[in-house]
C-alpha cells in the first residue's frame, strides 16, 4: 500500500476518510495486513507528511490507532491520553492537523473497559490524575441522570457518553474546526473500540458526514 501524497489526501472527503479507517478496522479484526513497505514509507515521509485523519483515543496499551486501523506511517495523526479526554493542547494539535495539515477527518475514540473512565466513575483521586478525571464526570453525571443503564454496562455506557461530549466540546470550543465542519472540508466522529473482539463500532453521532 502507498504511502499518503498530497495529491491523494486532497482527494479524499470525510466520507471517504471513514471508509478507509473501516475497512483497515476489518483487516485488523481478521488478522490481516496491507502490504507495506516501512522502510520505504521512512523515505517517502521524510520530505512531508500528508495524514487523511485525526485520531484522539486512549493511552490504554491495547488501542493503538495505527494497528486497529491498520495504517501505515505518515498516514494518521494520532493522539492519546487517558480517557480520550480534551484540553488546549490537544485542541491546538487538532487545528494543525486539519487546517494546516489537510487531516479530512476527527476521530474520538473510546473504548470498553476503560481504566480512566472506571476511575471517573469510582471518585478516584491520585495527583494530577485527579484533574483529569473531573473532564470525565460530566458525562458520568449524564449516565446517571438517565438512570437506565445496567450496572455491569455503566462504565462502558459512560465512556461512548464521554466520546459524545468530547466531540461536541471540539465544535463549542475550535471556531477553526466548527467553520471547516460548515464548509463540509472536515467530519467529526465518535467510535468504541471493543478490547474483547477488536472491533470499532462507530457512533450515530457525527458532524459534517
Amino acid at each position: 500500500m502507498r504511502t499518503q501524497t498530497k495529491e491523494a489526501q486532497t482527494a479524499l472527503t470525510p466520507v471517504k476518510c471513514l471508509e478507509i479507517l473501516k475497512a483497515g478496522n476489518a483487516r485488523f479484526q481478521g488478522n490481516l495486513k496491507a502490504n507495506r513497505n516501512l522502510l520505504e514509507q521512512v523515505n517517502t515521509t521524510s520530505s512531508g507528511q500528508y495524514p487523511f485523519a485525526v485520531i484522539l483515543s486512549c493511552i490504554d496499551s491495547r488501542t493503538s490507532a495505527e494497528l486497529i486501523f491498520d495504517q501505515g506511517l505518515g498516514d494518521i495523526f494520532s493522539v492519546r491520553i487517558a480517557g480520550n479526554v480534551l484540553n488546549d493542547d490537544i485542541l491546538g494539535s487538532m487545528e494543525f492537523a486539519c487546517k494546516v495539515a489537510g487531516s479530512k477527518l476527527v476521530v474520538v475514540l473510546g473504548h470498553s473497559a476503560c481504566g480512566a473512565v472506571k476511575g471517573a466513575c469510582e471518585g478516584a483521586e491520585l495527583g494530577h490524575l485527579t484533574g483529569l478525571l473531573a473532564k470525565i464526570k460530566p458525562a458520568v453525571a449524564d449516565v446517571e441522570r438517565a438512570g437506565k443503564t445496567a450496572p455491569a454496562k455503566f462504565v462502558d455506557t459512560v465512556a461512548r457518553r464521554n466520546v459524545e461530549r468530547v466531540m461536541e466540546e471540539i465544535r463549542a470550543k475550535s471556531s477553526v474546526l466548527d467553520e471547516m465542519i460548515k464548509d463540509q472540508k472536515l467530519g467529526i466522529v465518535g467510535g468504541m473500540y471493543s478490547v474483547e473482539s477488536g472491533e470499532v463500532e462507530f457512533d450515530a453521532l457525527s458532524f459534517g458526514l
